[in-house]
């Protein structure tokens, strides 16, 4: 590969730029407040970026998708109390300019930023920030069978339902700019977690008056309601709209912080990378995302820049024991067994992707180097498959179409080289080909006949309670998964205090996971972004916090 040719810059959690023809330097983590010391107020932004994006959202209500490319919209819309450093992971100030925490971490106070609105109009406020609280808290039990990719639950674990498992106790108001979040027991990873897009604040008034609740509406597959089609927040960017071709959005002018260059941006879909790279050669759009292997090399002939982002996804099989004869460890294991990762990523990665034998990131406190790994062994995984009795049961394989994502750069692809090498140790396989934005993400995480599925995870701050939290700290559909011993090990793991107790018992759990088998973890792929002459500099960003205020144009 071509990136083997150059040198390579890594910053912890960081991007890493690959200047070709170009020079280039990465944005900075977030917005910042517009300077008040300032004689000369900052120019308009006046111009056009168009994106291409690897597919549409599936709906812009970010508290009830798990969507990478929904959250790559919603970022620029909707802000959080806490904002988070796109480099390090870390948490910043964004709607909250400071906070602390009392009675032993159940309490933590959060002083806001004042003279702040919605794109509506309406304040943000304290009341807003428990409106919007509440609603997640009350979420009622039929909302959250149609939207499983829902982040409240992966967080806090329970509803007002059940209170008594639930990590959120209550919002209060303390004053316009004083509120008060309280919980049920102490969560290590609390202000981290807040930084998830899901927990962003939408404007009371617009969910109300759009029945944000009722997802009466069909995107892309998905139950939506009308407000995923138009979300309201505090972000430097508002909706304008969305059609079949592309969603757009404009600059706030009431914003509070940086504005940046860029007054209008026109998220464009392209659902083949051919497709993204010849937009990009021809002028039509001014970046994309995810570029894949097998257009690398061709970038890199025409002097396009590329920024490689930091690894901080993982990419795995998943099984479904709730499908027999997969609730047979021998069996998972046979599967492990048969995936020849390295074959996988030499051939389908870019450069540097690493293997996975767990699904924590290595960058991460709590990555187990020691974590047990089956290894490719084809001819064991025969021998398993024998000893476990299997008798060519039909195994459906669901892969999706028509995406790419981080964690996944070309699933058709991918899916075909790991079915023909389960096949090739006796495995019995039909592939179930979904269209990505056809539901794929709500038919492979629901209960249902999926026994083997292609999927990831993109992680969104620094924990690893960000990874098996919401992958294994559960009962969930998509794995049919339910070693309580595990859930209990991972609820404990989040209530203990950062250092080397916690990391341990996070490296035991990755251990258990690792020899239990409920899913093949293959790589940590790094992926990257293409700019066209017109970028300056972009701040790609491990964990996706790429705000489109800090992207630099030249003049």
């Amino acid at each position: 590969m071509a990136s083997s040719k150059m040198r390579r810059l890594t910053v912890q959690l960081g991007a890493v730029v690959v200047a070709i023809g170009l020079a280039a330097c990465t944005g900075t983590p977030g917005p910042a407040p517009s300077s008040s010391s300032s004689s000369t107020a900052p120019p308009e932004p006046a111009a056009t970026f168009n994106f291409g994006t690897a597919s549409m959202p599936l709906g812009l209500d970010p508290a009830l998708t798990a969507d990478s490319e929904s959250y790559r919209v919603t970022r620029q819309v909707l802000e959080g109390l806490v904002g988070v450093d796109g480099t390090t992971g870390q948490t910043t100030p964004l709607l909250a300019t400071e906070w602390k925490d009392s009675n032993n971490g159940l309490s933590f106070d959060f002083t806001l930023r004042s003279n702040v609105t919605f794109h509506d109009g309406t304040a943000f406020d304290a009341a807003s920030v428990c409106a919007n609280f509440n609603r997640w808290f009350t979420f009622p039990a039929d909302l959250r069978k149609q939207a499983p990719g829902i982040s409240f639950q992966g967080v806090f674990k329970a509803y007002s339902d059940e209170p008594v498992f639930s990590i959120f106790k209550d919002c209060k108001v303390v004053s316009a700019d004083h509120v008060q979040l309280n919980l049920t027991r102490p969560f290590t990873g609390f202000l981290k977690a807040l930084t998830l897009p899901a927990f962003a604040m939408s404007s009371p008034a617009a969910l109300e008056a759009q029945k944000a609740n009722v997802l009466d509406k069909v995107q892309n597959g998905q139950a939506v309601s009308a407000y995923a089609g138009h979300p309201v927040g505090t972000g430097p960017y508002q909706f304008s709209a969305w059609d079949e071709s592309k969603v757009t959005l404009s600059s706030y002018k009431g914003y509070w912080g940086n504005r940046g260059q860029i007054a209008t941006i026109n998220f464009i879909p392209y659902d083949r990378a051919e497709t993204r790279q010849q937009a990009l050669l021809d002028g039509k759009i001014d970046a994309y995302d995810l570029v894949t292997s097998g257009t690398f090399d061709q970038l890199v002939k025409k002097g396009v820049q590329i920024i490689q982002r930091d690894p901080f996804s993982v990419m795995y099989l998943g099984m479904n024991q709730a499908v027999a004869p997969l609730d047979k460890p021998e069996i998972r294991q046979a599967i492990e067994m048969a995936v020849d990762k390295e074959s996988l990523i030499r051939r389908f990665f870019i450069d540097n992707t690493a293997q996975a034998s767990q699904f924590v990131p290595p960058k991460l406190s709590g990555f187990n180097n020691n974590a047990p790994s089956l290894g490719y062994n084809p001819e064991k995984a025969k021998e398993l498959l024998q000893r476990a009795g299997y008798k060519g049961e039909e195994l459906k394989f669901y892969y999706p179409l028509n995406a790419t994502r981080a964690y996944m750069p070309t699933p058709e692809k991918i899916y075909a080289e790991i079915s023909r090498q389960l096949v090739a140790v006796g495995l019995n396989i039909k592939p179930v080909p979904v269209d990505w934005e056809d539901g794929y993400l709500q038919k492979v995480q629901s209960p249902g006949d999926h026994a083997l599925h292609l999927l990831g995870w993109n992680g969104s701050y620094a924990d690893a309670d960000n990874f098996l939290g919401p992958l294994f700290g559960e009962a969930r559909g998509e794995f049919g998964y339910s070693d309580s011993e595990v859930f209990h090990k991972i609820e404990r793991a989040r209530a203990m205090p950062d250092g080397d107790d916690r990391n341990a018992q996070y490296q035991a759990i990755n251990a258990e996971i690792a020899a239990s088998v409920p899913a093949v973890p293959i790589a940590f792929p790094i992926s990257a972004l293409a700019l066209s002459n017109k970028v300056e500099s972009y701040p790609a960003s491990p964990v996706l916090n790429e705000v489109f205020t800090n992207v630099r144009l030249k003049p």
